[in-house]
């Protein structure tokens, strides 16, 4: 039976040599019933992994402020996959790149603004056409004429 406040969205795929399953269930009928400003929809990820013969389980729950008109279940489970799109290309980079993890700046509002200086740098380097970072960093940092000539500060 399925009811009308339940929406369901399965994927199945073969990634990195494993067999993923993803059921997403949304539902907004608990919206209404939860203390948390905005929220449309709660939803229910259940992920099944198979690499040989061992098979894992995860469940992870969310809340949106999206609602159903706008996001439906498979519109949900694309956004939830795409997340890691922004944990790749942004997080990974800043954690591994520029170790901003082993940062020691941890007082008053430094830590806020070298990651918007990190930020910045890495949106400069892929406007520019870079693709990795890192070797873009290496690559400029002995030349630090042509970083201030892409910000227009000097003329090459």
């Amino acid at each position: 039976m399925r009811e009308s406040h339940l929406d369901v969205a399965e994927t199945l795929g073969k990634e990195h040599g494993r067999r993923v399953h993803r059921r997403l269930q949304s539902s907004n009928r608990l919206a209404e019933h939860l203390n948390w400003p905005g929220v449309a929809q709660v939803c229910r990820l259940v992920r099944t992994t198979k690499r040989n013969s061992e098979e894992t389980t995860e469940i992870e729950y969310a809340i949106t402020s999206a609602p159903r008109t706008m996001a439906d279940a498979r519109q949900l489970l694309a956004w939830w996959r795409g997340h890691w799109g922004i944990e790749n290309r942004s997080h990974y980079v800043r954690d591994v790149t520029f170790g901003e993890d082993q940062s020691r700046v941890r007082t008053d509002s430094a830590p806020q603004a070298f990651s918007a200086f990190r930020n910045a740098a890495i949106t400069l380097l892929r406007r520019c056409g870079c693709i990795n970072i890192a070797s873009a960093l290496r690559q400029n940092s002995y030349q630090p004429q042509k970083i201030f000539a892409m910000l227009g500060i000097l003329k090459q």
